[in-house]
C-alpha cells in the first residue's frame, strides 16, 4: 500500500489511498450512509474504519418487490506507523465517499533540494 500505511484486512468496501508529500489520502465509497453510521477508531497503531446500516423499516401498507440494495456492516483496519501524526487524523464524509487524512511527521516528508557543485 506504501510506506507508513499497511493494509491488514481486506473485506469490503473498496479504497484508494494516495501518497502525497504531506499526507497520506484514503477514501472509502461507502454510498447511502450518513457519517453517524461511521466509527473510526486508532488502536495501538491500528487505524480501523467500520460502519453499521440500520435496515429501513417497511411500512404497514408497503409490499417489497424487489430489494437490490444492501445495508452490510464493513469494517478495514490499517496499521499506521511512526511517519503518520496520529494526533492530526481528519475525517469527513461527502458525496457517498469517507475521506480521511493521515498526515506525514516533518521528518517522513520528502526534501528537494538543489545541491549547488563548487
Amino acid at each position: 500500500v506504501g510506506k507508513g500505511l499497511r493494509e491488514d484486512v481486506l473485506h469490503y468496501p473498496p479504497v484508494n489511498i494516495t501518497d502525497t508529500a504531506d499526507s497520506y489520502e484514503v477514501e472509502l465509497i461507502a454510498a447511502g450512509m450518513v457519517k453517524e453510521d461511521f466509527k473510526v477508531t486508532l488502536n495501538n497503531n491500528v487505524l480501523s474504519i467500520s460502519a453499521e446500516k440500520k435496515e429501513a423499516e417497511t411500512k404497514e401498507n408497503e409490499k417489497i418487490i424487489r430489494k437490490e440494495f444492501s445495508n452490510r456492516s464493513f469494517s478495514r483496519s490499517f496499521t499506521i506507523d511512526e511517519k503518520i501524526e496520529t494526533e492530526n487524523i481528519t475525517a469527513k464524509y461527502e458525496n457517498g465517499i469517507l475521506q480521511l487524512s493521515l498526515p506525514k511527521r516533518e521528518i517522513a516528508k520528502a526534501v528537494k533540494k538543489d545541491i549547488v557543485i563548487s
